[in-house]
């Protein structure tokens, strides 16, 4: 049996703690790597992956001074070398080194202030802060936004990303912070410009995440910034796509029209299964054949009604094909959606299900099917 891959034991094992052992043995004298390392390792067992990283963190305190001051002055000096300044995305860093971030939380956050948020801008360098910045925002938002707002221009794209990513609505994993969309979209409007992809992800990213509660704000302010022409309209066009997924998946008409596609186009489908009884483990094949009387761009996705034990679906959506149905001439597209068994993120039970095809956010098709043992 293939052992189930483990994102704990990936991010934290013994070379990675010997690596953070190392890195603060070399910064603070008198530093017991050894004994940092065996008993952080000796908890691990016993503890989740972001339960881990607090481990550690404890683990670290009893080496460390007591006083902020002169522990932050230890953890400055036990950084690694900063990431790569000349990449431009896909340069996250390293798990591990989020231990400073839990830190200067501890620490910083209620009377060092000024210090810890100058730790956080070296330490974000390193490994995203995204996480610590939002203790900061819930205790002293006023303070946190007026440097975040000169860190959005800042050098550093690490930097310059912590401002969107630490400030999203929902970012997983994170606490939550009460912002309006009135004070993170100044920040937003400087960002959204940026020439780092790793940037202007997190910002589609933070516009994806305001569009579940504020759909119309954010499709006005995506319409401003293409008046205003500040990015480049390739770049543009790819970051609204990917704010405006979760509207575009709910078949919204506003981020529909803002994409160029139509909610009132007039198309014909002919949806076809090759099989409408189907095992677990199977897999869903079908077709369906698409006519328009006029040239139409379309965006057309699937879903699929799950069946569940409480006797209700629970619905999916795929990407299926973005094309223009040219008049008078019918597209036909295919599709092989395997049906996994013993998935771990979504388990699949036996019932009736349901494929419904959607064009440009309306349904336009659709079939029931049947899963079996």
């Amino acid at each position: 049996m293939t052992e189930r891959f483990s994102l704990k034991d990936h991010l934290f094992n013994p070379q990675t703690v010997g690596q953070l052992a190392a890195e603060f043995a070399a910064g603070v004298a008198g530093f017991d790597a050894d004994q940092f390392t065996a008993q952080a390792l000796a908890g691990f067992p016993e503890r989740e992956l972001m339960a881990r990283m607090d481990w550690m963190a404890d683990c670290l305190e009893g080496q460390l001074a007591a006083g902020f001051p002169a522990m932050a002055a230890q953890l400055q000096a036990a950084l690694p070398p900063r990431l790569d300044p000349d990449k431009t995305d896909d340069d996250f860093g390293h798990f591990i080194h989020g231990v400073h971030g839990i830190l200067i939380v501890r620490h910083g956050l209620e009377h060092h202030r000024a210090r810890a948020m100058e730790l956080i801008h070296e330490a974000t360098q390193r490994f995203t802060m995204e996480f610590y910045i939002r203790a900061f925002l819930n205790r002293w938002p006023n303070e946190t936004l007026a440097q975040l707002a000169i860190w959005a221009g800042d050098d550093n794209y690490h930097v310059r990303r912590l401002v969107s990513e630490g400030t999203r609505p929902r970012l997983p994993w994170a606490q939550n912070v009460g912002l309006a969309p009135a004070q993170s979209f100044p920040l937003l409007d400087i960002l959204h410009s940026d020439r780092a992809r790793f940037v202007t992800r997190s910002v589609a990213n933070h516009l994806n995440d305001l569009s579940k509660t504020f759909p119309d704000q954010v499709l006005e302010r995506l319409s401003s910034w293409k008046s205003d022409g500040h990015q480049d309209p390739k770049e543009l066009d790819w970051m609204t796509r990917h704010a405006l997924r979760t509207l575009v998946k709910q078949g919204h008409a506003g981020a529909m029209a803002a994409m160029g596609y139509s909610t009132d186009a007039q198309i014909e489908a002919v949806l076809k299964l090759a099989r409408d009884s189907l095992k677990l483990g199977e897999a869903l094949a079908f077709e369906v054949r698409l006519c328009s009387a006029v040239d139409t761009p379309v965006l057309v996705d699937y879903r699929i009604g799950f069946a569940r034990p409480s006797g209700k679906m629970a619905e999916k959506v795929f990407k299926l094909k973005t094309a223009t149905l040219c008049a008078g001439k019918p597209l036909t597209l295919a599709k092989t959606h395997k049906l996994k068994a013993g998935a771990s993120t979504f388990t699949l039970h036996a019932g009736a299900h349901r494929l419904t095809v959607q064009v440009n956010g309306r349904d336009v098709a659709q079939l029931a099917f049947d899963l079996t043992d």
